[in-house]
């Protein structure tokens, strides 16, 4: 079997089941990195145990998913409550390989998006816990994503443009909004963030990520307003949403261009 049967197995039912039980493992690792990397500890080591009660989680307590069913969401040992995030984002990292697998149009594509839409999964949830996106993500991605030009259509230019408009642009933007309200709406980690979704996507990849990020927040935070749970100088964290948008335009991106490229004739006549 050669590469291009091994890929086209892949593509196949079976092989789709194997590329989902990768992802539930490797959403298992995240879990462990999203909560330990903010707190500055080893993700290797130690083994994974309850933070309360100390006690190891037992090999056949820790199968993606199943193990949170068949527990109930609680530790054996002490009953403490297991947070819903490990589940989900298992659930998550699934889902988002199988759409790279399916999307991408060779092992290599496959390969740097995995990595980039699992970094995205991280940033998604550490952003929310602890509103920080950690350099240790986005640094080594802005340099992957250059790199993944020399084997991914389009080649290095339109990506380094791509970082250049995400950090900068979204510097600038940062800049005015202090400037305008006196408060910081933007931190540095959503600004890296961003070069690093433009490294991957591209320039016009990462313009689609602005406008989609921005507007999922705008309306979030209006009904945030409007049901009262939140007022003007309440600040949201940008990458929890600049991050889905990175996977709407990684798997969709050039059908939306092409949709808004339809528009933009249609509406000039």
């Amino acid at each position: 079997m050669n590469g291009i049967d091994i890929w086209m197995w892949f593509h196949a039912g079976w092989g789709q089941v194997v590329v989902i039980i990768v992802g539930l493992v490797l959403g298992s690792f995240l879990n462990v990195v999203r909560v330990r990397l903010p707190e500055g500890g080893s993700i290797l080591f130690p083994s994974s145990h309850c933070p309360r009660c100390k006690a190891k989680v037992r090999p056949w307590d820790n199968i993606p998913v199943l193990s949170y069913l068949l527990l109930g969401g609680r530790c054996r040992d002490c009953r403490l409550v297991i947070s819903w995030c490990y589940p989900v984002v298992e659930l998550l990292s699934a889902v988002v390989l199988w759409f790279t697998v399916r999307n991408a149009p060779t092992p290599m594509a496959a390969a740097f998006s995995a990595v980039f839409a699992l970094a995205l999964l991280l940033v998604l949830f550490i952003d929310l816990d602890w509103q920080i996106i950690p350099d240790v993500i986005t640094l080594p991605g802005i340099v992957l994503g250059l790199l993944a030009g020399f084997w991914m259509e389009g080649g290095v230019l339109p990506r380094l443009i791509g970082a250049a408009v995400g950090g900068l642009g979204l510097l600038t933007l940062a800049w005015l909004y202090r400037a305008a309200t006196g408060t910081d709406g933007l931190g540095m980690g959503d600004v890296k963030l961003l070069a690093m979704v433009g490294a991957f996507l591209g320039w016009k990849g990462t313009l689609g990520v602005i406008l989609l990020g921005s507007l999922a927040g705008s309306l979030l935070g209006l009904a945030l307003l409007v049901a009262g749970r939140a007022d003007r100088k309440t600040t949201l964290p940008f990458g929890s949403f600049l991050a889905p948008a990175a996977w709407v335009v990684l798997y969709w991106g050039q059908n939306l261009w092409e949709v808004y490229r339809g528009l933009c004739r249609a509406l000039g006549g």
